[in-house]
C-alpha cells in the first residue's frame, strides 16, 4: 500500500529549495492496547478530573494550565496566551549545517520521518541524497509543526533520505550520572570476550530475525478469549537473587555453548584464540527445530 504524506514542505540550503513530503516511517499504532472497563458490566470507562481540594469533578470548560515555580505556587496561562508562544509554522526545514555523520550520538534519535520527492524535486532531492552519501555528511536543521521547533538530521540512506528528530542537549542524560565503578579487565579474559563477540556476530543487522513474542501470545490470548475459552494462570516462580560467577568459566561456557549454532556464512572473522582455548574444534553446525510458542495461561478473573 502507498504511503500517506504527512504534509509538504520545502528543504532549504543555501540558495536551494527542494520540495519534499514528509511520510511517517514508523508504525506505533501496530501494537497491542487495552480498554479501561467496569469489571462489573463490562462497560469502558471515562476519564474525570477531580478538584484535590473540593473533592468535585471539573469539566473541561473550567480548566486552565498552570506551570509550578515553588511547591503549590502556580501561575496560569490562557489558551491564548499559550498560543502565542507556539512556534509558526513555515513548512521549512532549514538546514543550519553538515557534519559527519558519526558526530551525531544514537542516543539523540527520536521519531523518524521519510522524505520524498515532490513535485519538481526530483533532481535537487537526489542530488542532495547522493552528495551526503559520498561525502559522508548529513545535513542537521530545524523544523516547525504544531507549535514546536524541532532539531532534525537529515540523512542519506538507501533508496531516499530520512528526517531524523533529534532530541536538544537538556534533554539528553550523561552516562556520567550512573556512577559506573572502574573495574580491571585481564586480558585472557578480553580474549575469550572478544571470541564470543566473534562467534555470534553478524556482518550487518537483520529486523526480521526478531519477533514480538509478547504481541503474539497477547494476539493468541485474545483469540482464545473471543471462542469464549477459558485460560489457566500458571503458577509463579520465584525470582533468583544476583549470583557471583567466574567470569572466565562464565565466558568459556559461553563459546561451548554457541559454538556451531551460528551459520559460518553469518560469522565474522574471529581473533586468533588465546592459549587457554588454542586447539579446540569448533562444533560443526547443527539445525534447531523451532521451540513451539509458549502457551500464556491468564485467569479468568
Amino acid at each position: 500500500m502507498a504511503a500517506r504524506a504527512l504534509a509538504s514542505v520545502t528543504v532549504t540550503f543555501g540558495m536551494v529549495s527542494i520540495p519534499v513530503k514528509l511520510y511517517a516511517a514508523t508504525s506505533p499504532q501496530a501494537g497491542i492496547s487495552f480498554n479501561l472497563l467496569h469489571a462489573g458490566c463490562g462497560s469502558r470507562l471515562k476519564q474525570q478530573y477531580i478538584c484535590a481540594k473540593e473533592g468535585v469533578i471539573v469539566e473541561r470548560a473550567d480548566m486552565v494550565k498552570g506551570y509550578e515555580f515553588a511547591k503549590d505556587q502556580y501561575v496560569t496561562f490562557t489558551s491564548e496566551e499559550l498560543k502565542e508562544l507556539e512556534e509558526k509554522g513555515t513548512q521549512m526545514i532549514e538546514i543550519s549545517e553538515f557534519v559527519p555523520a558519526e558526530t551525531i550520538d544514537p542516543i539523540y534519535y527520536d521519531k523518524a520521518y521519510f522524505l520524498g520527492p515532490d513535485k519538481g524535486g526530483a533532481k535537487p532531492y537526489a542530488l542532495l541524497a547522493e552528495s551526503m552519501r559520498q561525502s559522508g555528511q548529513t545535513a542537521v536543521g530545524r523544523y516547525a509543526a504544531r507549535g514546536k521547533q524541532y532539531i532534525v538530521q537529515l540523512r542519506a540512506v538507501t533508496g531516499g533520505i530520512v528526517m531524523q528528530q533529534l532530541l536538544y542537549a537538556p534533554e539528553v542524560r550523561t552516562i556520567e550520572d550512573v556512577g559506573i565503578e572502574t573495574a580491571p579487565v585481564r586480558d585472557t579474559e578480553l580474549a575469550l570476550a572478544k571470541q564470543l563477540i566473534a562467534q555470534i556476530s553478524s556482518k550487518e543487522f537483520d529486523p526480521t530475525q526478531y519477533q514480538d513474542e509478547v504481541r503474539k501470545r497477547i494476539e493468541a490470548a485474545v483469540q482464545k478469549k473471543v471462542e469464549g475459552e477459558e485460560i489457566a494462570i500458571s503458577p509463579s516462580e520465584p525470582t533468583a537473587g544476583a549470583q557471583v560467577i567466574d567470569l572466565m568459566e562464565a565466558l568459556r561456557a559461553s563459546l561451548e555453548k554457541t559454538a556451531g549454532k551460528r551459520a559460518p556464512a553469518k560469522a565474522a572473522t574471529a581473533e586468533p584464540a588465546p592459549a587457554e582455548i588454542k586447539g579446540a574444534q569448533r562444533k560443526p553446525p547443527k539445525k534447531i527445530a523451532p521451540e513451539p510458542e509458549t502457551r500464556r495461561k491468564v485467569g479468568k478473573r
